[in-house]
């Protein structure tokens, strides 16, 4: 087994065997060292769960903190189902999901059906159950073909469906192949990708084949262009000799075909932005660790960036700010994450550079500097606007009042998130606990109480695996 590949996240992504069903391909895993997903996903469907620590039946579920948990996927016809077990095969929680019928053109947009259900599933898996999961398995129906653009992951044609057939393709194919050979089927993966290559007249130099259940998980690790052998059996992959054929691969079509892996193999990590947005994130899980337990309790998590979360009776959703909601029991945690922060901070100066200068900080005095602090352009939240420009000049010739200013105008940045989810409907806010890094400047924390109007602390336990182990013992409790 390859070791998983080296990155930031906590998360690795592995391919595993699973046995497979009839229509489905193998299933493969995503190895979970600790942290896993989040963020608000439209709902297609009324959702069906079942929960840890819940009478279900007039039964009381209950297992060790400890305990590990593995979340399955399936994604089948007319819809994807998860479910959530322990080492034993008990069902801690499960759900399903309808595909939503979005509509291209005269057709379904099934990858844009796909894609929500993912991430929908994902946000369906109760919040304090998941820092418990271990590791995530997903299949999808065999021969289901997508043809992608190898540099975006976005698909160039509507996918082949797992029983579509293209008989147009069948008399080329057979002539390359041995005889009876499994891609011998107008429904094969090859035929339809054969298919595609003769009657689609695009530039065909960025363009990549990939199975629904590659494809799904690309959303998750971000690395194109990886299958394992048992999907690729029906593009005519060769699992004993561990290669593709030469009859296949002197094809001017071969160009397409996905790296194959062994089943088992580790292929790198959960992205940083969906650990962010469908996780439970440092932010939420220091937001527990910070025991913010009534509405207008706030934390600010200070790290690489700026992310905000506050406990509200009303739940705001509003993609225009980037702006979502998470389930907390019968309450919600409302916020997001801006694309400023400490990041910013580490680009211009050191850390002993940070201490030094901060001490020199008056804290109740106002910087007339006005900056909107961005390590690259665009900004998500408290505006959503993807050509944002970074802005951090004129910088004068002190690097007090240069780091003054940058600290300053980050508190402003907040002071204008709380706002607007105040103008949004959330509970307004009435006191801020801080986590991360930032929560260490003493300056920065006077800074914010006087930017904010509000009393500004230091969270008790600061750590998000001290949140993590409250979700735990939530679950057990």
């Amino acid at each position: 087994m390859l070791s998983s590949i080296t990155h930031s996240s906590t998360l690795s992504i592995l391919l595993y065997p699973l046995s497979p069903k009839p229509g489905c391909c193998s299933s493969r895993k995503l190895n979970v060292r600790t942290h896993p997903w989040e963020k608000s996903v439209e709902k297609s469907v009324k959702l069906r769960t079942m929960v840890v620590g819940c009478k279900i039946d007039n039964q009381e579920m209950g297992f060790q903190a400890s305990e590990r948990l593995y979340l399955g996927m399936d994604f089948g016809t007319s819809g994807a189902r998860y479910a959530l077990i322990d080492k034993q095969g008990t069902i801690h929680a499960e759900g399903k999901r309808e595909y939503p019928n979005y509509m291209k053109e005269d057709s379904l947009d099934w990858a844009l059906s796909w894609k929500t259900t993912l991430f929908s599933l994902l946000e369906d898996v109760p919040v304090h159950l998941r820092p418990l999961v271990s590791s995530i398995s997903l299949d999808g129906t065999s021969a289901t073909t997508l043809i992608i653009d190898s540099k975006t992951g976005e698909p160039l044609a509507r996918p082949y469906l797992y029983n579509e057939s293209c008989p147009d393709a069948l008399p080329l194919v057979k002539s390359i192949a041995p005889i009876n050979h499994t891609v011998c089927s107008g429904s094969s993966t090859l035929c339809k990708l054969v298919s595609w290559w003769n009657n689609d007249d695009s530039d065909k130099k960025s363009t990549m084949l990939l199975h629904q259940a590659d494809w799904l998980l690309w959303l998750l690790h971000g690395q194109l262009g990886v299958s394992d052998y048992n999907n690729a059996l029906k593009v005519g992959y060769d699992p004993e000799a561990d290669s593709y054929p030469d009859w296949l691969l002197s094809q001017p079509y071969a160009q397409l075909l996905p790296t194959v892996k062994a089943p088992g193999t580790s292929i790198g990590h959960l992205k940083g932005d969906i650990r962010t947005q469908f996780g439970t994130t440092d932010s939420i899980a220091a937001f527990l660790a910070a025991r913010a337990t009534k509405p207008g309790k706030a934390v600010t998590s200070l790290g690489s960036t700026l992310a905000i979360k506050l406990l509200s009776t009303t739940r705001i959703e509003d993609a225009r700010y980037g702006v979502y909601s998470h389930r907390l029991d019968d309450k919600w945690l409302v916020g997001g994450a801006s694309n400023t922060g400490g990041a910013v901070l580490k680009e211009n100066f050191s850390d002993e550079q940070l201490e030094k200068l901060s001490e020199h900080i008056n804290p109740m005095e106002a910087s007339p500097l006005d900056y909107y602090p961005l390590k690259s352009v665009g900004e998500r939240f408290p505006v959503a606007n993807l050509k944002m420009e970074p802005r951090l000049h004129p910088r004068p010739e002190s690097d007090v009042e240069y780091l003054h200013g940058i600290l300053e105008s980050i508190a402003r940045i907040e002071a204008k998130a709380y706002m607007l989810l105040k103008d949004l409907g959330a509970t307004q806010v009435d006191e801020v606990f801080t986590a991360g890094g930032g929560a260490k400047n003493d300056k920065w924390t006077k800074i914010r109480e006087r930017v904010l109007s509000l009393p500004v602390s230091r969270a008790t336990q600061t750590e998000a695996a001290y949140g993590a182990a409250l979700l735990a013992l939530k679950g057990f409790q």
